[in-house]
């Protein structure tokens, strides 16, 4: 147990899955893991462990943004012993050939700030995906034949943002998509030595404007699960 996590030990599996949402976690955990049970309600963060074809999974909400990410993910790892953690989420779609419900798989995270920054200082660390785990994720994509698409995303501080300039340069430069936690969580991987990787559903569109219905949300996410958890235990 820790300040965020009520689960005792043993409750938390080396495999972890990691929605912002806590309901998307309880709606995961009930739809694709057998036996799920409740682990942790701390905060109203909630986590269920159970099993995924015999393999134990934890599924843990982060909350929103990298702060929140990396409470969780430091304490996942240190006090629970986490050794493979995979965000599962949503994000926005930033360039004309990425679809609404397309999937991307994040090789490297750019941001304007996390919360590792205070100990990289005048370094500019580059976050990246173990490739093991992207890997295994792209070969899930292609045999479930998901649209995917595998590159650079933006890790963002803010939920509304307003620098359509730097928007202007990140889709000039590549990035697939926005969302707002996966850098920190590959910081915090490769200081602990061991696997992250985001996995992510396109929800909305900053070109176009176009978005999924909330009630269509949950519906889009099944293949974004499936493919982070072939990819835990490939």
């Amino acid at each position: 147990m820790t300040i965020h996590i009520g689960a005792q030990k043993g409750e938390v599996a080396e495999t972890v899955l990691m929605p912002g949402d806590p309901y998307r976690a309880k709606w995961a955990a009930e739809t694709f893991l057998t036996d799920a049970r409740l682990v942790n309600e701390t905060r109203g963060m909630l986590g269920f462990t159970g099993t995924w074809q015999g393999n134990p999974v934890t599924i843990q909400g982060s909350g929103m943004g990298m702060p929140s990410l990396s409470i969780y993910a430091n304490e996942l790892i240190r006090d629970f012993g986490a050794k493979t953690l995979i965000r599962i989420g949503s994000c926005g779609g930033m360039q004309p050939y990425v679809g609404i419900r397309d999937v991307i798989i994040a090789m490297t995270a750019s941001t304007l700030s996390t919360p590792s920054r205070g100990i990289f200082k005048e370094l500019n660390f580059a976050p990246c995906a173990d490739w093991s785990l992207l890997r295994a994720a792209v070969a899930a994509a292609e045999k479930k034949g998901t649209k995917t698409h595998v590159g650079g995303i933006y890790s963002s501080d803010v939920f509304y943002d307003e620098r359509p300039d730097l928007n202007e340069q990140m889709t000039r430069h590549g990035i697939l998509g926005v969302e707002m936690e996966a850098a920190e969580l590959y910081n915090v991987a490769a200081r602990h030595a061991v696997r992250a990787l985001a996995v992510l559903t396109v929800s909305d569109h900053l070109q176009t404007g176009e978005a999924l219905p909330s009630e269509d949300r949950e519906r889009s996410f099944g293949d974004m699960v499936e493919i982070a958890l072939t990819a835990a235990f490939a």
